[in-house]
């Protein structure tokens, strides 16, 4: 029986532009800017829209009733589907879903983010959750991802040389992509990022993800309405999201054993769905708050055995020539990290890449491409298969 997601397909994409602090604008404009931005790209206006999942501002600050309430006052009281999900992965999904079993035909999905992180004199404060780890000891977001990749050194042999590694691939994507923050700084090298202060052992300042603001959209259609268009249809070939517990560790220390593998569920059943496995990816658009994550991706996704992936990204694997280029916009370390739409960004450059339209990053083997959102250090880990062709 053919599974019914697999007559969906990614029709427009928009990013905002990019930046550290937005001055002139809010998340709320931000977010309007990408979706008219991603419609304008799939050849569709408003009136063509029936579904509508939105995340504007952080999720701390807006709740899921709130949410849907602002997508609806877009449709002026036409009937309409409304999403429940933040994080693009799992936002995609659930629409997909609703598109396939016939709740909606034509779904925009948003994220914008604005004037939530002003300081630089501390980390951004979602990083730094209530709960009893973080209150008396400073276990804040960084620490608990460090925390995960000392582990991980000292069971594996995982090496400072090997989160370079990933730092350095990554960022110098990100100075190759005219739309990041940190474009034209050249080529990065891993002795720079190794050179870099400490934030939380083994972490780097290098290895960690900034803090930015913007938006970004993509419009989701069913295959009849996708083959109709002008843009390039990108089609949806598995997904699927896992939890281990609530995101941030609230009440949960991050211990190797417990969250060392957590996404290899969601994984698995991606791969099944697409009838593929890892040796057909062309690229992989991890989330990368922090570069040790990648190598734990590597491995929970089944590229290689748990505790092989700090060799496994190294003698340019992870490059734009090699074998599996990863996050090859920048990511979150040098293209943008605006707390939720930074996981639309994600789905965004998985569509530049199988497009064809990536410009000087664009990889050679790019038809098929891995999304994830979260991360070990937040318990959860979102799986996602995009391809050219159909399913």
């Amino acid at each position: 029986m053919r599974n019914p997601l697999h007559d969906v397909a990614i029709a427009g994409i928009y990013a905002t532009r990019q930046a550290r602090h937005f001055d002139d604008e809010t998340s709320e404009t931000l977010t309007m800017e990408a979706m008219r931005g991603a419609l304008a790209d799939a050849g569709l206006t408003m009136a063509d829209v029936d579904g509508i999942s939105l995340s504007v501002g952080h999720p701390a600050k807006m709740s899921r009733s709130r949410g849907s309430m602002e997508g609806s006052r877009l449709f002026a009281g036409r009937s309409h589907w409304v999403g429940t999900k933040f994080s693009a992965v799992g936002a995609l999904l659930e629409a997909a879903s609703a598109i396939a079993y016939g709740n909606c035909d034509v779904v925009v999905l948003a994220a914008g983010q604005a004037g939530e992180h002003t300081s630089s004199e501390a980390t951004a404060h979602w990083t730094r959750p209530s709960n009893p780890f973080y209150e008396p000891w400073g276990l804040h977001t960084a620490v608990e991802f460090a925390l995960v990749a000392q582990q991980h050194m000292d069971t594996y042999g995982t090496t400072p040389e090997n989160l370079a590694e990933v730092a350095a691939t990554i960022r110098t994507y990100g100075s190759a992509n005219p739309e990041a923050i940190f474009r034209d700084k050249g080529v990065i090298t891993p002795e720079a990022v190794l050179a870099s202060r400490m934030v939380a052992s083994p972490l780097h300042l290098l290895d960690c993800a900034m803090t930015s603001e913007g938006a970004a959209a993509f419009v989701l259609t069913s295959a009849a309405r996708a083959t109709d268009l002008a843009s390039i249809p990108v089609w949806v070939l598995g997904g699927a999201a896992e939890r281990q517990g609530p995101s941030f560790g609230l009440g949960m220390p991050p211990l190797i054993e417990t969250i060392g593998m957590v996404g290899s569920w969601a994984a698995g059943k991606a791969f099944a769905m697409a009838g593929l496995s890892p040796k057909d990816v062309g690229t992989c658009q991890f989330y990368d708050p922090f570069s040790f994550e990648i190598i734990r991706q590597f491995e929970a996704f089944g590229f290689c055995k748990q505790g092989e992936g700090g060799d496994f990204v190294m003698g340019g694997r992870i490059g734009l020539t090699g074998e599996i280029p990863v996050t090859t916009d920048g990511g979150t370390l040098s293209h943008s990290h605006p707390g939720i739409p930074a996981t639309h960004l994600r789905v965004i450059e998985a569509v530049r890449q199988i497009r064809g339209q990536a410009g000087q990053r664009q990889a050679p083997n790019s038809a098929i491409s891995l999304v994830s959102n979260g991360g070990g250090g937040h318990l959860w880990s979102d799986v996602l298969l995009l391809g050219r062709d159909r399913a």
